[in-house]
């Protein structure tokens, strides 16, 4: 069976996957998002997701836990008012911003790269007896339009006290208390969320994998979730 390897900490992608029956591991990669940032210069919201998720996905990829595996890395980066705002990490920024946010819009960019670390010299299989690996190292950026309602500060200040805001990338969520301010999503939710999976389907295919080659049987219950 082919492994996926995700490059990310983030509970909320690794608890995406988990629900959507992905079978995966998760090596976390240690990148100074920063310094990537000051060394290639890039500011456009839309690059920076994609430019991160690259780093994070490369340094993952380098390390020898990662042969024979594909790896997919990702990096979401909102973008309101022509700015691009990652983790706010600091209560006063966080306030700042959902001050400007509030029944406003923005656009949350989550870049996804791909790297195929499974071995292509040989004729059928690799090392791990897996299928041939295809070498690919490729990207793909999934936007979706957020829009807000308005937040009273009391609101804003009870949020912020959750703690929730401060390592989320635009200083919300949408899968945690944060989803109570947001009137509606234009484009695909699980971007909002941090890892699109049409987009890794998309991806994985790129690279002669199917989707459904990572199924575990262990999706969330329709059961579970279904209106009653």
């Amino acid at each position: 069976m082919t492994r996926l390897i995700l490059a990310s900490q983030s509970p909320a992608r690794t608890k995406l996957l988990q629900n959507a029956g992905i079978a995966h591991e998760v090596l976390v990669s240690d990148v100074d998002e920063d310094a990537v940032q000051a060394r290639y210069g890039v500011t456009d919201p839309h690059d920076t997701a994609l430019l991160l998720a690259r780093a994070k996905a490369e340094a993952v990829a380098s390390l020898p836990e990662a042969d024979g595996a594909i790896v997919i890395g990702c990096d979401s980066v909102f973008e309101f008012d022509g700015e691009a705002h990652g983790k706010p990490y600091t209560a006063d920024v966080a306030r700042e911003r959902m001050l400007r946010m509030s029944g406003g819009m923005g656009v949350l960019h989550t870049g996804h790269w791909l790297v195929d670390c499974r071995d292509t010299d040989t004729d059928t299989e690799d090392g791990d007896g897996g299928a041939r690996g295809t070498g690919a190292t490729l990207g793909s950026v999934s936007s979706a339009e957020v829009h807000f309602m308005e937040m009273s500060t009391e609101e804003i200040e009870t949020y912020i006290a959750t703690g929730e805001p401060l390592q989320c990338a635009g200083s919300f969520t949408i899968d945690g208390y944060g989803g109570a301010f947001i009137r509606k999503v234009d484009g695909d939710p699980h971007t909002v969320v941090g890892l699109s999976i049409s987009t890794l389907r998309a991806l994985l295919g790129q690279a002669n994998v199917g989707i459904t080659e990572l199924w575990t049987g262990g999706a969330v219950d329709p059961a579970d979730v279904r209106a009653e």
